[in-house]
């Protein structure tokens, strides 16, 4: 059996060994063995996520500008990833460029989706992503797999929404805001909607 060690406890009976198939690192193992570049230290894996025995993904980056690390993982015809999938019982895997931007990673991961715009609220570790409404599904994928490992990859909280659900909140908002204005700060509606459309969303900003 081919494994991973997760922990090894030590009792009365002697020491347990843990062992994992469907942890992450052990996908992470597998492509080493299968590619030397990330054996070497060429290629690496900065990110790992599995639904174990359905869908993974992984996000590789070169350290070596003449490598692409996406290619080298898949390997001629395949024969590298496919060796990995072998071994995960046919697990299919995803294999995405890393990129330090978040959104950008982000789009990345959400593939094979077409994204169409992407809000980061870094504070908040949240990202909202806006969609075609012929992707959403694909985005979100069977049972919400897609995106859920999107959001291990990323480690941000992800909210899926197409194009049309967006403008329909941004309008809510607008209103409530003008609305807010309008009340406080005794302006018509012409002026309350300036300030909105001017980036301010609280009194104490206005102040």
């Amino acid at each position: 059996v081919r494994a991973v060690i997760t922990k090894v406890e030590r009792n009365n009976r002697g020491p347990q060994i843990f062992l994992s198939r469907g942890a992450p690192d052990f996908m992470r193992k597998l492509f080493a063995q299968e590619v030397p570049e990330i054996y070497d230290g060429i290629i690496e894996i900065k990110a790992a996520a599995r639904d174990p025995g359905s869908r993974a993904k992984i996000g590789v980056i070169s350290h070596d500008s003449s490598i692409d690390p996406v290619g080298a993982c898949v390997g001629m015809k395949g024969s590298r990833v496919q060796a990995v999938v072998q071994e995960l019982q046919g697990e299919k895997i995803d294999i995405i460029p890393w990129n330090e931007d978040q959104p950008t990673f982000l789009v990345n991961a959400l593939q094979p989706a077409e994204v169409s715009k992407v809000v980061l609220d870094e504070e908040a570790g949240k990202i909202e992503v806006v969609v075609p409404e012929e992707q959403l599904s694909l985005a979100i994928g069977r049972r919400g797999q897609n995106v859920r490992l999107a959001s291990q990859l990323t480690g941000l909280d992800i909210d899926i929404m197409t194009e049309e659900q967006e403008s329909q909140r941004r309008q809510a908002e607008f209103e409530l805001r003008t609305k807010l204005f309008m009340d406080n700060l005794d302006l018509d509606e012409f002026f309350a909607q300036l300030l909105v459309s001017e980036g301010f969303t609280t009194l104490e900003e206005v102040a």
